[in-house]
Order: structure tokens, then C-alpha cells, then sequence
């Protein structure tokens, strides 16, 4: 019995490796040919399929918000001229004042008795030169008559000249009586303009000089709206029309402001131009000194070329796209502008319908080729 089954499987195993070694025999006869060598099939190159797009022109905008500082639009700081005591100080800080309304008043008494002084020398000099006229139009109207000998050359001459210094005298005097009217009347400070006052130095009873500051007066009805334009922005910037801005103290409102001034010049230490804006402020909402968010309206007014930034490589060398002609590959260099939401704006050697890739890398080097597959 164990025989007989023993004799079945090796007769199956027999027949199994057969079929094996005439599987093997047959697969290498497919594989040969009529003389017995092997056909070896060369791999064909596949060239790399690579994202391409046509360059366009387009309109540059953009809004871009930059700081800004409010000003007054005049501003002094009222000094005292003479030295004195100050006798009384009529207004404080925040109080609106009118252009020519009497601010402070100084005493120095020195300087009463001084003006006293020359307006009693300038009497006595009228006094004097009126003498001295009258004299002179008495002789010379005597030195007239058809009598010779009443009266002298020699004292006519000298009545002349007497009357000459004595008009010269008074003159002086007047002059200097002048003088002191005129610094008697610095002891009295008024406003140079409407506005408000924002500081104040002294009291009544300090004692002040020359070069005391006493009051500063400032006028916020305008304001002047600073805002600096970077050197790039200047170009493009809309240079007419208002100006929107907002301040901390009001963040859900939004205030204007008219372009009025420019500096004409660009700062080197920043690179920037000083635009200002006036600002209506006879609310006095808006305060002098405030920090701004201006936002600023920018538009080229010619075309320009506006890329993706994948589309733009930089090496430490160089910035460049890399454009398709002739089917292969070329460097351009390109200069960065403006940065939009639409992309990066450059400037070069470039032309409306240029091939450009999409995704531009220093690994693609020039004169290399690929299947340019165009995107929308």
C-alpha cells in the first residue's frame, strides 16, 4: 500500500519538473533570435515637461498704508524781550486766544524811568532847536531891510548853525524817545495769530530775562499731515486728491487730508520725500503730534510686467526670469519694483508675448531644452 503511493508521487514529481525545464527552454528561445544573440532595445530620451506662461503687460495699483504724524500748522514759542518781573500772567494752558490779544505783562521799572528820561530830554530839545529857530528867522529877517549894517554876517551865520545842531540834537533825542517807546511796549506779550495756548513757563512775580520763554501759542484749525513717500512709491503715487487716514484715539473713523506740499527732493538718509497734507481740523477732533495710518493710492501710468514670485530667481549675483528662445532656455536679468497682490513687478529686457517659466531656478541653466507646456 505505502509502495504504491510512493511510486504515484514520485512519477508526479518527475512530470512537474518537466514542465519547469521546458517553460525555461521555451522563454529562452523567446528571448534569442534566428543566430542565438540577445537583441538589446536602446531607451528612448524623455525630455522634461516644464510650466511656461506668456508675459502680458498690466496696469500696476495698489494701496499701501504708511505712517504719518500730525503738526500744527503754526506753531511759536513767545519769549520775553526785556528783563522784568512778570506782573500778570492772562491766560493758561488750553485757553483759545485771538490774534493780537494781550497775553502777559512784564514790569521793569528801570525801564519807565528810562522812557520817562528821554521824553523829558526830547521836550527840552524841541525847546531848545524852537529857540534857537526863531532866533535865526529874526536875524535873517533883519539882515533883509535896505539898512545896511543892523545886523552881522558873521552873527547870522552862527544863528544858522545854532539852529542846524539844535534840529540835530532833537532829531536824536526823538529817535531815542522812539527807541524806548517801542521796548516799553515788549512788556506786553500778545498772540501773533488765533490759536490755542499749549505751554506755559511762568507765573506772576518770576523773574524773567531776555531769553525767557514764557508761552508757547499754537494753531490746530489746520493741521499738516507729514507723511514720507519712499523713493520707490514716488512715481506712482497719486500726487492729487485726498488722502485717507486714521488715528488711534478714533480707529473706526477715517479722516482726509488735501496734498498741498512737497519737499521736490529725496532725503538720503531715508531715502524718502516729505509729502503734506492739510487737514481741516476746526473740530479740533484731531490732535497736533498724533501718530497716523495714511493710506496711500498707487498706480503706474505706464504699463509694466507683473509676475508671480515663482517666477522670479535670485542668486546672490544676480536676479533674473528665465525666458524660452529658440526652444531653450535663457537668463534675463531683471530689477525688482513694487510688490502688489497680482505679484512682483520687474523691470528689463523683456517684451509683451515672451515665454517665461512659471517656476524659475538657477538649476535650469541656459541653452537647455524641455517640453514647454504653456498654463493659462
Amino acid at each position: 500500500m505505502f509502495s504504491r503511493k510512493r511510486y504515484l508521487c514520485d512519477m508526479i514529481g518527475y512530470h512537474v519538473q518537466t514542465l519547469v525545464l521546458g517553460a525555461g527552454f521555451a522563454l529562452l528561445s523567446a528571448c534569442g533570435d534566428s543566430s542565438g544573440t540577445v537583441v538589446h532595445t536602446a531607451a528612448t530620451p524623455v525630455q522634461d515637461t516644464i510650466q511656461a506662461f506668456l508675459l502680458r503687460t498690466d496696469t500696476l495699483k495698489k494701496s499701501v498704508e504708511l505712517p504719518g504724524e500730525l503738526q500744527p500748522y503754526l506753531q511759536t514759542d513767545l519769549f520775553a524781550k526785556v528783563q522784568g518781573y512778570v506782573r500778570d500772567m492772562k491766560v493758561d494752558i488750553g485757553d483759545r486766544v485771538h490774534k493780537g490779544q494781550p497775553l502777559a505783562v512784564i514790569e521793569a521799572p528801570e525801564l519807565n524811568t528810562q522812557v520817562a528820561q528821554s521824553e523829558a530830554a526830547l521836550a527840552a530839545a524841541r525847546a531848545k532847536f524852537s529857540a534857537s529857530a526863531d532866533k535865526y528867522q529874526r536875524l535873517y529877517q533883519a539882515s533883509l531891510s535896505p539898512s545896511p549894517g543892523i545886523v552881522a554876517p558873521v552873527d547870522l551865520v552862527t544863528s544858522r548853525d545854532q539852529m542846524a545842531a539844535d534840529s540835530a540834537a532833537y532829531e536824536a533825542l526823538r529817535q531815542q524817545s522812539k527807541a524806548y517807546k517801542e521796548v516799553s511796549g515788549y512788556l506786553y506779550l500778545t498772540a501773533p495769530f488765533d490759536g490755542v495756548i499749549i505751554a506755559r513757563k511762568a507765573d506772576p512775580g518770576a523773574l524773567v530775562s531776555a531769553s525767557s520763554m514764557l508761552l508757547t501759542i499754537q494753531d490746530n484749525n489746520i493741521l499738516r499731515l507729514r507723511v514720507s513717500i519712499p523713493e520707490t512709491y514716488v512715481a506712482a503715487a497719486t500726487g492729487h486728491g485726498d488722502l485717507s487716514f486714521s488715528v488711534d484715539a478714533y480707529p473706526q473713523q477715517r479722516f482726509s487730508g488735501r496734498l498741498t506740499r512737497k519737499t521736490e527732493s529725496i532725503d538720503p538718509a531715508t531715502r524718502t520725500e516729505l509729502w503734506e497734507y492739510d487737514v481741516d481740523n476746526h473740530n479740533h477732533l484731531l490732535k497736533a503730534g498724533a501718530f497716523v495710518y495714511a493710506r496711500l493710492q498707487l498706480q503706474r501710468n505706464t504699463p509694466s510686467y507683473i509676475l508671480p514670485p515663482t517666477a522670479i530667481a535670485t542668486t546672490l549675483e544676480r536676479k533674473f526670469v528665465i525666458r524660452v528662445h529658440g526652444g531653450k532656455a535663457e537668463w534675463v536679468d531683471v530689477r525688482q519694483g513694487m510688490t502688489t497682490d497680482g505679484g512682483i513687478e520687474v523691470f528689463g529686457e523683456l517684451h509683451p508675448g515672451d515665454t517665461l517659466l512659471t517656476k524659475a531656478t538657477d538649476e535650469r541653466k541656459p541653452g537647455t531644452t524641455a517640453y514647454w507646456k504653456l498654463g493659462l
